[in-house]
């Protein structure tokens, strides 16, 4: 399979806090200076000579505890914070070479923002906070409008065009939030915990609402989270971040059964295996004459062991194009639910 072109690259990005960080950064040649140098020079580290990638069309989750820096580090990436050191490119553009004319350029054009607190304007309707930032540019009344009731009915709003925020529950001004992130139609899209305020019930249904609209509109997405059950619902792949610094990035798969580290492993301890494995982790050939409905190559063990009727020992496997592509035998996955 190609891998979708790089949306958005960082090479060795850090965030120093403190006086005369950026000629301290400068001196230590783009601030590569061992934790014990910045603490002598009264410094605070909050992002450390971070590298990623992220690609075309995925969810690229960021998490770790709080204090871990991803919050500034994804301020950082739109320069809502100004980076100390290193590499920003988007779409090819180095963002720390860009002026703030050009960042405000594209902020409102090409980057959606969805924070923890809803930023509502509460004097707004819906309506019109959704078709906000499309004020913002300039966009005539019509169109903006219009523009904002396609949102309001993509996160399943319709009929609350006129109510003010106070009128709405907290997953509601949670959706008003992302349909206007989404009136720019960004290229580029951050999302800052948005979830983390919400109770457990209304956050479910909002990453079901968050999984529906990414299969629609395919986005480039930054996640924000320190939840890892809602992470590997979500993500493509994943970043863990400690002390400022990335300690492994993957896909959900690769952190659970390959830790790089011991931070990572104890990170990882308590998730079931089976949510995220792969059928293709566990595929073998189809036995002969193997037909009936299947499974996807790309599902999760723990969405498609309930398909185990009883009496049945093999499940067929498709491709993304409807193929055979082999086949899950019921011992292997409850091998698997076994060890966790």
């Amino acid at each position: 399979m190609t891998l979708a072109r790089p949306k958005l690259v960082c090479s060795n990005v850090w965030k120093l806090f403190g006086a005369g960080a950026e000629a301290f950064a400068a001196r230590a040649g783009g601030a590569s200076a061992t934790p014990q140098e910045i603490a002598t020079a009264k410094l605070v580290a909050a992002v450390r000579g971070v590298d990623l990638e992220v690609r075309e069309g995925e969810i690229f989750v960021i998490m770790g505890l709080s204090g871990s820096g991803k919050s500034t580090l994804v301020r950082c990436l739109s320069r809502l914070v100004e980076p100390t050191a290193g590499e920003i490119l988007f779409n090819g553009e180095n963002l720390l070479a860009a002026d703030e004319k050009r960042m405000i350029e594209i902020r409102r054009h090409q980057m959606g923002m969805v924070f923890q607190h809803f930023a509502l304007l509460p004097h707004l309707s819906v309506l019109a906070n959704v078709a906000f930032p499309l004020e913002v540019q300039g966009v005539d009344r019509a169109t903006r409008d219009a523009r904002a009731r396609r949102m309001i009915e993509l996160v399943g709003l319709s009929g609350k065009e006129h109510f003010f925020p106070r009128e709405l529950s907290g997953g509601q001004q949670q959706r008003v939030g992302i349909a206007r992130s989404l009136a720019v139609e960004p290229e580029l899209w951050f999302l800052d915990e948005p979830f983390s305020a919400l109770d457990p019930l209304i956050r479910r249904e909002m990453q079901d609402e968050f999984i529906r609209l990414q299969s629609v509109l395919r986005k480039t997405i930054v996640f924000i989270t320190h939840d890892f059950d809602e992470a590997i619902r979500l993500a493509d792949r994943i970043a863990i971040m400690k002390d400022g610094a990335i300690v492994q990035a993957g896909t959900p798969e690769d952190l659970v059964l390959n830790p790089a580290t011991d931070y990572v492993a104890e990170f990882t301890r308590n998730v079931p295996r089976a949510k995220v494995v792969k059928v293709a982790s566990l595929l073998k050939p189809a036995p002969p004459g193997l037909d009936g409905a299947a499974v996807p190559l790309i599902g999760k063990i723990a969405e498609v062991a309930p398909r185990f009727a009883p009496g049945t020992e093999w499940l067929r496997v498709e491709d993304s194009e409807g193929r055979t592509a082999g086949a899950l035998h019921r011992d292997d996955v409850v091998e698997l639910m076994m060890r966790g």
